[in-house]
């Protein structure tokens, strides 16, 4: 036979296969799911579920369930409307179950959840200009009684020098106590849960614990939430991590085990590489690595309230020799100053963020 028959003959076999055998295939295989996957909705906006079925299927119910919960019910074709104002960010997978003759079967469907509207862009003022010390490869800053406690990333031996945490004086930019961790490790962010200290690490996947007064080494945890550390905050609850993401972990402040999460979504799409992380008056403020911005973040969302643009803090052509990236925020809750500085930079600022 003729090679060119022989394949026009094999597509035509598999044609039939695919779409002209209707009659012999289970009538639940056409069965379709509304909205269509990775359709994209901003948060408040109503979603219509339902399912689409040939018309010898009559299903006694249909139920839909969104990540593991049940949101809605029908009898028949009939969309179910879920309002989405509290809902976290992000995909959301639904999951029609369809009740017939006894039987259950499953269809899946899934939506992408953005802020309901732009962040309301932010600017800056300077209130004070500190030293800081411009050998701190800054990974987390916080203030507390009085003092800056900081850490400060490297790794021996990539050439960057060994990590470091320090308790700071905010008028010289000194450390007036200091430690040096494991020189394998890189040291990430902070927080201060009562009298400890909790500092993760960047790929090795462990945190550290310390008295916080003298420094000691009081324990070691396993990190397995996220891909990396890297910035960490406490709101006297729980703590939240991130690791290079768009993902904010919660974690149990005595455990240090995942309780759940946000995803940072803004209404355009998901901001990845979510940084150093401060909580200010009940609101997650966040670098974004390698960028400008401090981000304002819902926390109980993931929703980008707010954008403050940092361009004109330090320019790059003003910085002192060896100075990264902006890296590093602050809050002192007694005076509510807020304070920002960056990878080596040499000077840490008291800032106030102000509207356009």
């Amino acid at each position: 036979m003729n090679k060119r028959i022989l394949y026009f003959a094999v597509i035509a076999l598999l044609a039939c296969g695919c779409n002209g055998c209707k009659d012999n295939k289970d009538s639940s295989e056409y069965i379709t799911v509304s909205p269509d996957a990775g359709t994209t909705y901003k948060s408040g906006d109503p979603v219509s579920f339902s399912v689409k079925y040939p018309a010898d299927v009559k299903p006694d119910s249909v139920v839909y369930v969104m990540d593991g919960k049940r949101v809605g019910s029908s009898n028949d074709s009939t969309a179910v409307t879920l309002k989405t104002d509290t809902l976290i960010l992000g995909a959301r997978v639904i999951t029609a179950k369809v009740y017939h003759a006894g039987q259950a079967q499953e269809f899946t469907t899934n939506i992408v959840l953005l802020a309901a509207k732009a962040p309301e862009e932010l600017t800056f003022k300077v209130e004070k200009v500190y030293g800081h010390d411009t050998s701190s490869y800054t990974e987390g800053l916080l203030f507390q009684d009085g003092y800056l406690y900081e850490s400060d990333g490297g790794r021996v031996a990539d050439g960057e020098g060994q990590s470091s945490l320090r308790k700071v004086d905010l008028a010289t930019g000194k450390p007036v106590k200091k430690i040096d961790i494991d020189p394998k490790v890189f040291g990430e962010g902070i927080s201060i849960v009562g009298d400890k200290i909790i500092q993760l690490t960047y790929t090795e996947r462990k945190g550290f614990v310390y008295d916080k007064d003298t420094f000691k080494l009081l324990s070691t945890f396993e990190n397995n939430v996220g891909i990396e550390g890297w910035g960490m905050t406490f709101d006297g609850k729980k703590l939240y991590m991130d690791d290079k993401t768009n993902r904010i972990f919660f974690l149990d402040k005595d455990t240090y085990r995942q309780t759940g999460y946000i995803d940072v979504y803004d209404d355009k799409g998901a901001v990845n590489q979510v940084n150093e992380l401060e909580m200010i008056d009940g609101k997650l403020y966040a670098n974004v690595y390698q960028t400008d911005d401090i981000l304002v973040i819902d926390p109980k969302t993931g929703a980008v309230l707010q954008k403050i643009d940092m361009k004109a803090l330090y320019p790059e052509a003003s910085r002192n020799a060896n100075a990264d990236v902006l890296n590093g925020i602050a809050y002192d809750k007694v005076t509510n100053r807020i304070f920002v500085t960056g990878k080596k930079w040499d000077k840490l600022f008291q800032v106030k963020f102000v509207k356009k």
